[in-house]
């Protein structure tokens, strides 16, 4: 059987239809067009409908999506039907606003185990989150069938940690720190370089302004 590959620019913009969708939804509004939902988050409509192309035909010619509908079936495509339990490496200062940070629980994701090996953090409360020392990793993954984790230590002890997540069973790591990993194939790893994405604000601000050398 042939594996539906869908680009992953599309599954982004899926995320971003399913909020305006639950927006929309929380006003009360039934039935939305692609030309609507293009409008509210700044795509074309032949973009809409491509998208969801992939999963197959949706909404009627002449009235559009129902809401409700649409919204429940974007979020089963991006896996947001079920509760996602998550592992976090890292109680500094970005890994404690992860752990606070509200958006996650909204969207199905919930952090189980916080982790670190500096003796001084070990203990301490995040929120209602006590962070553990890193041998607890496998205890806790095992406890909440946890399939994700995330990164947030500084980048030369990166690669350790994702091997340690390998070895205990993660198939996916969310990365923030600055560094390239090795991991099995099969193992998903996205990174998210904060720097890398202001460079890419600066690089296309400073291109207004740009005048080639002649």
């Amino acid at each position: 059987m042939k594996t539906l590959k869908v680009p992953e620019a599309t599954i982004t913009r899926l995320s971003v239809y399913s909020r305006f969708l639950e927006y929309l939804d929380q006003r009360g509004i039934v039935t939305v067009s692609s030309g609507e939902i293009a409008q509210g988050v700044g795509v074309s409509p032949a973009q809409v409908r491509k998208d969801l192309a992939y999963f197959g035909e949706f909404g009627t010619r002449g009235v559009g999506y129902n809401v409700k509908d649409l919204m429940r079936y974007v979020l089963k495509v991006l896996g947001l039907d079920e509760l996602w339990p998550l592992v976090l490496v890292g109680a500094g200062n970005l890994g404690f606003a992860l752990c606070t940070y509200k958006g996650f629980n909204d969207r199905g994701f919930s952090i189980v185990g916080v982790f670190d090996n500096n003796p001084d953090k070990i203990g301490k409360k995040i929120a209602d989150l006590e962070v553990y020392h890193l041998d607890r990793m496998a205890e806790i993954i095992a406890l909440h069938n946890v399939k994700v984790g995330i990164i947030t230590v500084p980048s030369h002890a990166a690669q350790e940690v994702t091997d340690l997540m390998v070895k205990n069973g993660l198939q996916a790591i969310l990365n923030y720190a600055p560094v390239v990993l090795n991991a099995p194939e099969n193992i998903e790893i996205r990174n998210v370089d904060m720097s890398t994405r202001l460079e890419i604000l600066t690089f296309n601000l400073s291109k207004k302004d740009y005048n080639p050398v002649t």
